[in-house]
């Protein structure tokens, strides 16, 4: 496995970057502040030329049209779900190897989760500071394969995949969103609605081809990351380099035993709730009767039968440099 470099900073400060701006993230936010965010990079002398995006998965044709054009440095305005899109134009462009593109993210989304990993502020003039810095991370990805109308697909995933509950508050959101439903505090209260009207779904559950759970179970998240829901440590264990999945396992809950564990699911003790299995590995798949739909970082995506494999340090990121000493320590 190739190395790390992480004590110097592996951007050429030359580089022309290609920005993809999602007008629509954070309510709009992508498109009322991307002015700011381009002074910005201006100012730090980052070179750059921008396209917003009209559609889903715009951002991955966009990214597969500029690394084909000869770009190798992408930044993402926009959120999670950009992010995603952009990571998959990345797998599907022929033109350079996946690790010889650097992505770099200013968030304007709500969740913000996959920017949580590797430290890197909301603020904008921090984020471009760390785009100006040039320091870079390989991460994993995971390569999920999945079924949707009766046909295999695959995607790949830049932090969390999700089945049962974490794939229904995705659904519920998505839809208060499109409905313009989706105000400030909007994703708990789908999350809470969801709680209270999600079942158990029989699962089971192989782990590099071993059998480890075969039972009713509330909710799974596999990824590469530790954050998703907007702040919450479903992955606390997890290393974005490590080359394995991380997976955590909720069975049947009842809501008093969330209620009096609230605090756990953000601090990184999720797994001392007893309703919490953990386990992890390189491939992972699943089956449940009956099918159950999936969400890959924050986007839905067919259902079960659902398998999952990692693909070690894949992709490169630029990260904050206070990531880098926290490594360290």
């Amino acid at each position: 496995m190739r190395e790390q470099t992480l004590d110097r900073p592996t951007v050429e400060r030359e580089a022309k970057w290609f920005v993809v701006i999602n007008p629509a993230s954070g309510s709009g936010k992508g498109l009322t502040d991307y002015p700011l965010i381009s002074k910005l990079l201006r100012d730090n002398g980052i070179r750059h030329e921008a396209v917003f995006t009209e559609h889903k998965h715009h951002a991955t044709e966009l990214t597969v049209s500029a690394i084909e054009s000869g770009y190798r440095h992408i930044i993402v305005v926009g959120g999670d779900g950009t992010l995603h899109e952009v990571v998959n134009g990345v797998f599907i462009q022929k033109r350079a190897d996946s690790s010889d593109i650097t992505i770099a993210m200013i968030s304007t989304g709500t969740g913000n989760d996959w920017i949580r990993m590797f430290g890197i502020p909301t603020r904008y003039s921090e984020a471009i500071r760390a785009i100006k810095e040039g320091y870079t991370f390989l991460q994993d990805v995971g390569e999920v394969h999945y079924e949707e109308s009766k046909v295999r697909q695959v995607r790949y995933m830049a932090n969390v995949a999700g089945l049962g509950f974490d794939a229904a508050v995705i659904k519920r959101t998505l839809t208060s969103k499109a409905k313009g439903y989706l105000g400030r505090g909007g994703y708990f209260w789908c999350l809470i609605r969801s709680f209270f009207s999600h079942r158990a779904t029989g699962t089971k559950i192989w782990v590099d081809d071993e059998l480890i759970y075969n039972n009713l179970l509330f909710s799974i998240a596999i990824g590469v990351g530790k954050y998703n829901g907007g702040g919450i440590q479903q992955l606390p264990a997890a290393v974005a380099d490590d080359g394995l999945l991380d997976i955590t396992m909720i069975r049947p809950v009842h809501w008093w035993h969330v209620i009096f564990r609230l605090r756990r699911l953000f601090n990184g003790t999720i797994y001392s709730i007893g309703h919490v299995i953990h386990a992890q590995g390189k491939r992972v798949r699943i089956e449940s009767s009956p099918e159950t739909p999936l969400e890959i970082d924050g986007e839905l995506y067919g259902h079960t039968p659902v398998e999952l494999q990692v693909i070690p340090r894949e992709v490169r990121v630029i990260i904050n440099k206070t990531f880098i000493d926290k490594l360290k320590a």
